[in-house]
């Protein structure tokens, strides 16, 4: 699924660019996969980065233009991100985009498809930030490469939301 064929009002050259994708077919209906994936508190339950976090500015749960405040860790890191939603399509697609310090982070999602077996899960990830913002998050953080740290992390919060279900 490119990003494009997929999210093309959310998508940019620089997107494409740095994009991941991660599948797995998961035994429930794309209903529950969808329950779960969207409910941000609970996210930390299956990201091996993300540590859950909560709703702010009067939102209550996933809606399209709801704000979240995502906590991370990495090591002794830690930080916080701003999460807007960007698409809440129960049983079939969950998006948000990540801001930090008011700066573009990452565009993240899950297109959910029924299929023999369960749900074909496809998570997403798109780089938005800039090249220098890319370079200094990195060395902060010790990632060089985010994209091949995001792909094992999301190929982790895929078996463990498999396991959840």
């Amino acid at each position: 699924l490119p990003c494009c064929a997929t999210r093309p009002a959310t998508c940019s050259d620089n997107a494409m660019a740095h994009h991941v994708e991660v599948t797995k077919v998961i035994a429930a209906t794309p209903e529950r996969v969808y329950e779960l994936v969207s409910d941000l508190p609970r996210m930390g339950e299956w990201s091996p980065e993300n540590t859950g976090g909560t709703w702010i500015k009067g939102a209550k749960g996933p809606a399209v233009g709801a704000k979240f405040k995502g906590s991370n860790a990495k090591g002794k890191m830690r930080w916080n991100t701003i999460v807007t939603v960007t698409q809440a399509d129960p049983g079939r697609a969950f998006a948000f985009d990540v801001t930090a310090s008011g700066l573009k982070v990452a565009g993240w999602g899950f297109v959910l498809e029924a299929t023999e077996g369960g749900t074909r899960v496809t998570q997403w990830w798109d780089d938005h930030r800039n090249p220098v913002m890319a370079r200094l998050t990195g060395l902060a953080l010790r990632v060089p490469d985010r994209s091949s740290h995001n792909r094992a992390g999301m190929e982790q919060t895929l078996t463990a939301l498999a396991t959840a279900v």
